[in-house]
């Protein structure tokens, strides 16, 4: 039998190796994730859809930045940018190289709470409390606008508690977005209303997945609601999954697809109306230089195929 100071010798030598995997390694770990949903009219051609969020980016994080630059070769019909962009204001022209070639394609984006102030240092156990947010918005601020205005320069459209329909593969896009709930800077009122019923699909926007902004927008009819901010809950356990989201989206949806109808956040998920909206939640490339570790749950890309409904 061993001995207590082996134990807990081989124990301290257990979590040095997982803390050097996760620190390491697994977070630059780039993958891409694929999924299907089908969202469109019957007669609608496919759009590839890319949804790009919270890569955190520093100056020097080259290899982050090629690999982005690099997703252009899935040739997307559409971007989508859900924030959380960069985390030093060196990042824009960094961040603005790697977006070059995606930038050929229309896109839109929306803020994070990393894309106006820079990270801190925090006790990262205050994630498992319901004090998360505490100390929000106390740091340094970012020059947000710059970072906007690139974007825009670019060619995507800003949704910042706005509304906007594009036309991308031949159908007609509505897209509804607000700015950071984690922040509490969305304004959903300013942007709600009924779905466009000329629109193919509406599309709704957000950084941070909080479950009044996703209540009110399927309740308005958005098909389809895209969010990052969670990191997919950044350190795992296997065969279990997140542990928090860091906002008050259930650990279940922390990456991936499932379904969100108005009230979802307090019903099974077997109870999901047929009519259901698809919501699609991203993991993100990046972490808080604050804590550049991930385990169990790579960093992440999505390339989202809009198809047609089998109505």
């Amino acid at each position: 039998m061993p001995s207590i100071a082996a134990t807990a010798a081989g124990a301290a030598a257990f979590g040095t190796t997982g803390l050097s995997y996760a620190a390491l390694i697994e977070r630059n770990l780039f993958t891409l994730r694929r999924f299907t949903v089908p969202v469109l009219p019957p007669a609608a051609r496919p759009v590839r859809l890319l949804h790009l969020t919270d890569l955190h980016l520093m100056p020097a994080q080259r290899r982050k930045a090629d690999w982005v630059r690099g997703l252009a070769e899935l040739e997307p019909d559409l971007v989508v940018n859900t924030g959380d962009n960069i985390a030093d204001p060196r990042s824009i022209d960094v961040l603005l190289r790697a977006f070059e070639p995606l930038m050929r394609v229309p896109g839109v984006f929306v803020m994070g709470s990393n894309d106006y102030f820079a990270p801190r240092l925090k006790n990262p156990g205050r994630y498992l409390t319901r004090h998360h947010r505490r100390g929000l918005g106390d740091s340094a601020r970012l020059p947000t606008a710059r970072l906007v205005a690139g974007l825009a320069a670019g060619g995507w459209t800003e949704l910042s508690n706005r509304r906007a329909t594009l036309s991308v593969a031949g159908s007609d896009l509505e897209f509804v977005g607000v700015d950071d709930p984690h922040l509490r800077y969305d304004r959903y009122e300013r942007v709600s209303g009924p779905a466009d019923p000329a629109a193919a699909l509406t599309i709704g926007v957000s950084h941070a997945p909080y479950q009044r902004v996703l209540d009110a927008m399927t309740a308005d009819g958005a098909g389809l609601v895209m969010a990052g901010h969670t990191h997919g809950g950044q350190l795992c356990l296997p065969f279990w999954g997140a542990l928090v989201t860091n906002c008050d989206l259930d650990t279940r949806r922390a990456k991936g697809v499932s379904r969100w109808w108005p009230g979802a956040g307090s019903a099974p998920a077997a109870a999901a109306p047929s009519d259901a909206a698809y919501l699609e939640v991203s993991a993100g490339l990046g972490t808080s230089p604050m804590a550049p570790v991930r385990f169990a749950c790579r960093p992440e890309a999505t390339l989202l195929t809009l198809a047609p409904r089998h109505d």
